[in-house]
């Protein structure tokens, strides 16, 4: 299956695209190289192009900054649905799953979807907030994954989902503060 086919149908019909993915194999290696990091790829592209190219009204970040913001945010949210993965594995036996890494991985790497979609709003800055709905959306494709991929009973779902959000949240905000840390404000242009 290709890529835009497995978008279209995890955002379509998602409970039964996971049943599909539950039973096929996959690599940790092959899940980043064929769907994460294209994916992954969006947002830091999207918002390279909309704050350091078209900006906002005469203000725009410099290529310098917006380079290398784009690079460090690149990385550190291929770095983040890796360290995802690991909590999904983690976490599945206390809420009454199996722990399986390659089946954690494959939640990690599809869940995020509609949020790396949702990056493309990027692009026109003043309405990057529209994002936040494919990070719902995405929170959702979590909550329907967790039974079907780690085996959680649906009872337990909802506590397993609300304790990967948390995860995923300070994982995405350390990701996402990083790169502000750590490019010196010389480079910012303000």
């Amino acid at each position: 299956m290709d890529i835009v086919e497995r978008v279209q149908r995890l955002l379509r019909r998602p409970a039964a695209e996971w049943d599909v993915i539950d039973t096929e194999p996959h690599t940790v290696p092959g899940l980043f190289t064929r769907y994460v990091m294209p994916l992954a790829a969006i947002p830091p592209v999207c918002a390279f192009l909309g704050y350091s190219v078209i900006g906002i009204s005469n203000a725009r970040l410099p290529m310098s900054y917006g380079v290398t913001h784009f690079v460090l945010s690149y990385g550190l949210s291929l770095f983040a649905v890796y360290v995802l993965a690991l909590a999904i594995d983690a976490l599945a036996e206390p809420f009454g799953g199996r722990e399986n890494f390659v089946q954690a991985m494959k939640v990690s790497a599809f869940a995020p979807t509609a949020a790396w979609l949702a990056g493309a709003f990027s692009l026109v800055p003043w309405v990057s907030i529209l994002s936040l709905a494919g990070g719902l959306y995405s929170l959702y494709l979590l909550y329907l994954a967790l039974p079907r991929l780690m085996k959680v009973p649906e009872q337990q779902a909802i506590g397993y989902t609300t304790v990967l959000m948390v995860v995923a949240l300070v994982v995405t905000v350390a990701a996402t503060a990083l790169p502000y840390l750590a490019i010196p404000p010389s480079m910012r242009g303000f």
